[in-house]
Parts: structure tokens; C-alpha cells; sequence
């Protein structure tokens, strides 16, 4: 979890932004070490059949044949030629991928991906998603946003509040939990306060909350690009938000500390789901209130081929609802499969080299892009990660060849890790790009060698890499 204000004045100062925000898109093309990348925006994950035919063959006739999942819940273009924007665009836009061009940086909408799908979870963050892109994609103030602004909507279990939103969302579920949210829990940023708003209103309250952000930046003087980043003095908090929702009509009451779910900081670090609620991050079948089944599978260090992409979409067109969802996991979800075919296009994933069982040691295994991919990089850390898999570890026991020397002794921390819930991340350099949040173990390439640390908000709060704020990479 991002510091807390409690913490904050140890982490490094928000950065002054006197430049526009860069963050690649699906027009706006970046400029790798291996061709030009494009990120698709994908509010709450969801594509249709058809969205994700488009995007393999523009994976295949435009890239370099994969697809990357980002821990927004979006979806990469690699290795593409510096002429083929408008061949994309064209692609993206006649699929429904384009909704707004004005618009389509700052559609960064995550939701919880189980929500609606597994027993007692409301459903209605999903909704809730789309009727806030359709609000972002028709307001002329929102273009001023930036592309790292993020929108969260968990559906109650805490398995994306957590997740360093600049508005976070937290349904409360009417009666037994199976009905539809009553209402949600609207935080900004690090305030621990939190404003209640009725069901119907959270889209435009989410909107709202952006728009105050916009105008404290404004005041502020200082080009923020995000809540956290709002120099003191500026802040955002659930105070200047409830005034901002009464200047638009919309009611608020104010709760001093919302209980917002978060990833565990002490061991076994793995959030916890109370029965009925899924793990929305692990890899296999999920159990629908109405008999259906989900397949929820995930991507080796969230890269995927086309033939793995196709096959997805295969099943989702044949067995399932004709729908997939993408996961902050980089992982993908399959809804509404019959149960007595569940086990076996699982099975068939599993064969295509998809992760399938949370004890596969790929998951929670991640990795940066490295090189060749990306010139910062100090060496190939998908190669890296890749060979210690193979020794049995998640993280390096000792000098892949081809990697920088190791420091030695490593650490005690080079020991198996993902049983205990830890995520294990590799990086190129000190950006860290795409790192997960909350608790996790970090494995940074150095000049000198790799470095393995566990980053533990709570108990080193200035562990986290504070240097990716100033540096700005671009968020995944």
C-alpha cells in the first residue's frame, strides 16, 4: 500500500511536474529498444470476443506476435513500426477500442475481476466501471487528466482497494452481500477518511472526485499528475472531496477511517478472503452462484503469444459468455462456463503453458520488461527469471549466465518465497516499472549485481522505490 500520511514525510517529495505527462497509449506510441509500444486501455479488463480478436491480429500483423498484460489491467502492443499508428487506430477503433481518441489515456478504471462471479460478491462494480468510462469519455475536463491518473472499484473483498488508486471505491453490499451494493466508500489518495455514497451515484461521484483533484493541481501550481503528488499545503482529502459532490448534488457522509481492506505485512502476507469470497489473484476455477464456472489463468511473467491469446478467445467465444476479463494480475478471466466443461478447457490451457494452479512457482512471479526490450535495463531479467525458475528458486541462487555478477553472500531471502504469499518481482533498473504494491520481494539488477530486499510498507516505508516517483517511468 502506497505511505500512509502517517509516513509520508519519510518518503521521498512529490515531484514537481513541468512537463506534460508522456505515458504511452494507443495513439501516442512509445519508443522502445525493441520498436514502438502501444498500451490499450481497458476499463475493469472487460473485452468482448471480437476486442479480443482484434488485438491479436494487431498483435500478429503489426508486432512482434505477443500480447503484455499490465498490472492496471490493460493490454500491450510490442515491437510495432513507427508508420503503423494509423493501421492501429484503424484496428482499435473498429472494434470499440476507441470510444473517445480525446479520451483513451486517462480511461484507467480497475474493478475487482471475480466481482458478479463468484458466490455473494455484488456485481454491480462492472456496471459501475462502464457507466463511469462512458462519464470520463463524454467530459471535456476529464482530458486533463493524466495518463497515470487511476480509477478502483473493489466489490468488497479488498482485493483491488489496495491497489494505489487516486479515487478507490468500496462497495457495501446491501442485506446478506447477494443482493446489489447499497453503497460505496469513495477514498482519494493516502486520506484514511472516506466519504459513503449511495450505489447510483458512485460513477459521477468518482468523476467529481477527479474533477477536485484537477482544480486542487490547478491551485497547486505544481503539474501533478496524481493524488499522491500534491504538495502540502494542496492536498486532496474526503473533506474537500464532500464539498465538491454538494456543489454537484450528490450526498456524502463522512467516515473518519474507512475499513478498506489491504495485503498483509506480516507473514504469511497474503490478503485473506473470508468464506465466500475468492482470491481474485490466484489461477484456476471459480464456483458461480448459478452453477457456471470461471477459468481464471495467468500469464508467465505477463507476456502471452498469439496462439495463447487465440485459445482464450476460442473458449470464451465456444464455452464461455463470450466475454474475457483482464487482472491486475496480468492474468485473464473466462467467465460463464458450463461445469462439466470447466476442468477440461482448463486443462487445455494448462497444455499452452498458461499458469493454471496457484502452486506453480510462476505465480506471483514477475519481471519488468529487461532487455532487449528496454535500453535502461542492465540485463535480461525475463531470462534471469526464467533460469532460477528452473533451479527450483523465485528468486537467484546464483549468476544466470549472461547476468551481472552476484553480491555475495545472497541473502536468506533467496529461499522459495511465493508459498508464503509474497509477490517476487525482478527489475532491470531502479525504476522498477510495474512493481506490485503492498509487500513484496524485490530483486533489482544493480551494477554490482542482483539485490534482493523485502519491501515492507509498514516497516521500511522509504524501501519502496521512492526514485521511480522522480524518474517517472511510464506506469504499466
Amino acid at each position: 500500500m502506497p505511505p500512509s500520511p502517517s509516513t509520508r514525510s519519510q518518503a521521498a517529495a512529490p515531484p514537481r511536474r513541468d512537463r506534460g505527462d508522456a505515458c504511452p497509449g494507443a495513439l501516442r506510441l512509445h519508443q522502445a529498444a525493441d520498436g514502438h509500444l502501444a498500451r490499450i486501455r481497458l476499463p475493469a479488463g472487460d473485452l468482448t470476443v471480437r476486442q479480443a480478436t482484434a488485438l491479436a491480429d494487431a498483435a500478429d500483423l503489426l508486432g512482434d506476435g505477443h500480447l503484455s498484460l499490465t498490472s492496471r489491467g490493460n493490454a500491450e502492443l510490442r515491437g510495432l513500426a513507427e508508420d503503423c499508428g494509423g493501421h492501429l487506430a484503424a484496428l482499435l477503433r473498429d472494434a470499440g477500442l476507441l470510444p473517445s481518441e480525446r479520451h483513451e489515456r486517462i480511461r484507467n478504471i480497475l474493478a475487482s475481476p471475480l466481482a458478479g462471479l463468484d458466490r455473494h460478491t455484488p456485481s454491480d462494480v462492472r456496471r459501475w466501471a462502464r457507466e463511469l468510462d462512458a462519464l470520463l469519455c463524454a467530459s471535456e475536463s476529464a482530458t486533463a487528466l493524466s495518463g497515470r491518473f487511476l480509477f478502483v472499484l473493489d466489490d468488497g473483498r479488498g482485493d483491488v482497494a489496495a491497489l494505489g488508486g487516486d479515487v478507490s471505491l468500496l462497495a457495501e453490499s446491501a442485506g446478506d452481500g447477494a443482493g446489489p451494493a447499497g453503497s460505496a466508500l469513495l477514498r482519494v489518495g493516502d486520506d484514511p477518511a472516506a466519504l459513503r455514497i449511495a450505489g447510483p451515484d458512485v460513477p459521477q461521484a468518482a468523476l467529481t472526485a477527479a474533477e477536485a483533484f484537477l482544480a486542487a493541481a490547478a491551485a497547486s501550481g505544481s503539474g501533478a499528475w496524481r493524488v499522491r503528488e500534491l504538495p502540502d499545503g494542496h492536498r486532496l482529502t474526503a473533506r474537500d472531496v464532500a464539498g465538491a459532490l454538494r456543489s454537484a448534488g450528490i450526498e456524502a457522509a463522512y467516515v473518519a477511517e474507512a475499513p478498506i481492506s489491504a495485503p498483509r505485512t506480516s507473514p504469511p502476507y497474503a490478503p485473506s478472503y473470508a468464506p465466500p469470497y475468492a482470491d481474485s489473484a490466484a489461477p484456476g476455477i471459480v464456483e458461480g452462484p448459478d452453477g457456471d464456472r470461471a477459468l481464471s489463468v495467468l500469464a508467465p511473467l505477463g507476456r502471452l503469444t498469439v496462439a495463447q491469446w487465440r485459445l482464450l478467445t476460442a473458449i470464451a467465444t465456444d464455452d464461455g459468455s463470450g466475454a474475457l476479463r483482464l487482472t491486475p494480475w496480468r492474468g485473464i478471466v473466462l467467465p460463464g462456463l458450463p461445469a462439466a466443461t470447466a476442468a477440461g478447457r482448463l486443462a487445455k490451457l494448462t497444455a499452452a503453458g498458461l499458469i493454471t494452479d496457484p502452486a506453480s512457482p510462476w505465480h506471483r512471479l514477475g519481471a519488468c520488461t529487461g532487455r532487449p526490450g528496454c535500453a535502461k535495463s542492465r540485463t535480461d531479467v525475463r531470462a534471469d527469471a526464467t533460469a532460477a525458475v528452473a533451479t527450483g528458486t523465485t528468486v537467484p541462487a546464483e549468476a544466470p549466465t549472461g547476468s551481472p555478477p552476484l553480491d555475495a553472500p545472497v541473502p536468506p531471502l533467496s529461499l522459495p518465497l511465493t508459498p508464503m504469499g509474497v509477490p517476487v518481482y525482478w527489475s532491470g533498473c531502479e525504476r522498477r516499472c510495474g512493481h506490485p504494491h503492498g509487500t513484496w520481494v524485490d530483486v533489482l539488477a544493480t551494477a554490482e549485481g542482483y539485490r534482493v530486499a523485502l519491501v515492507d510498507p509498514d516497516t521500511a516505508p522509504t524501501a519502496a522505490p521512492a526514485s521511480a516517483r522522480t524518474a517517472a517511468p511510464p506506469a504499466p
